[in-house]
């Protein structure tokens, strides 16, 4: 990056704060501010955990506890704990709380339209379409990748995602039983590594990295959730496995795939890899790839 890319972002988000009101105290004409509004919206009609509030926007502890304190003595939320497990606070609307986020509802739409009033249908069309790449860019900002223990939770919500969504789109099935890596924890160091990728804290996409003594690393688990699919993140995983790859000394690093996964295969294509014959005798394995990489000296 560089600084015309800072100062354009930093006048993008000026003008965004702006136009729709964030720097008042009284969000959209009511009495109170954003950040209360916000957390009205995202506990909806179901409830929320706090926890899950506070990963979604990204608040600390005290700062959101000061937010729900002030809506419940407005009589807007309810807080109390999970009745499944105690250490889980629950936020409720009340009817008072659903009354108000309708009114919020109905004014966000009102600063909505009045912001795309003066436009011409061709720059309606642009902003939006504008907006949406903003917006699908925002949040590939807000992933994060975390090495983890594969017998980790988020770990194991990803291995059992990958293993069920391949069952029903190989022509085979699937066993994870039968491939050449039967048991994740080989995963770890000093044999390997997992990533997972987290957006709001939940986990949305995982990838492996063996590191066999004495032989090229090899790329095993690779998955990103469908909701997740767009933001660049496959793309993400194979650059920060080739750093860690060299990190650890090895020059090629290797993967298979199915030829069922045929956007994975243009994927591994345009990140340099290239088709070598097979070094394994992985079951549900078409193409395997390599690419060298360079060690720092």
């Amino acid at each position: 990056m560089n600084a015309g890319q800072i100062d354009q972002v930093r006048r993008f988000n000026r003008t965004v704060t702006a136009c729709v009101g964030v720097l008042q105290d009284r969000y959209l004409a009511r009495d109170r501010p954003i950040g209360e509004a916000r957390l009205l919206w995202e506990t909806g009609e179901q409830g929320q955990d706090v926890r899950r509030l506070r990963e979604r926007l990204g608040l600390d502890s005290g700062y959101i506890s000061r937010l729900l304190r002030s809506l419940e003595t407005d009589g807007l939320v309810t807080v109390e704990p999970h009745p499944e497990d105690r250490r889980v606070r629950q936020v409720r609307l009340t009817a008072a709380g659903r009354a108000e986020r309708a009114v919020l509802d109905g004014r966000s739409d009102e600063l909505a339209g009045s912001l795309l009033a003066p436009l011409n249908s061709a720059q309606r069309v642009r902003i939006v379409a504008a907006m949406a790449e903003v917006d699908r860019l925002l949040t590939a900002a807000t992933v994060m990748l975390d090495a983890v223990d594969p017998d980790h939770p988020d770990a194991r919500h990803c291995l059992r995602s990958y293993a069920g969504e391949l069952a029903e789109r190989f022509d085979t099935g699937f066993d994870p039983a039968r491939s050449l890596l039967p048991d994740a924890g080989e995963l770890r160091l000093p044999h390997g590594l997992f990533l997972v990728a987290r957006l709001h804290g939940e986990p949305i996409g995982c990838a492996g990295l063996k590191l066999p003594p004495g032989a090229p690393a090899e790329i095993k688990r690779m998955w990103v959730a469908p909701r997740a699919r767009g933001l660049g993140l496959g793309r993400r995983f194979l650059t920060e496995l080739e750093a860690r790859a060299r990190e650890h000394g090895r020059d090629v690093l290797r993967l298979d795939t199915n030829r069922t996964l045929t956007a994975a295969i243009s994927l591994y294509h345009s990140a340099g890899f290239e088709e070598v014959p097979a070094f394994n005798d992985e079951l549900y394995a078409d193409h395997w790839f390599e690419k060298r990489v360079a060690v720092p000296r």
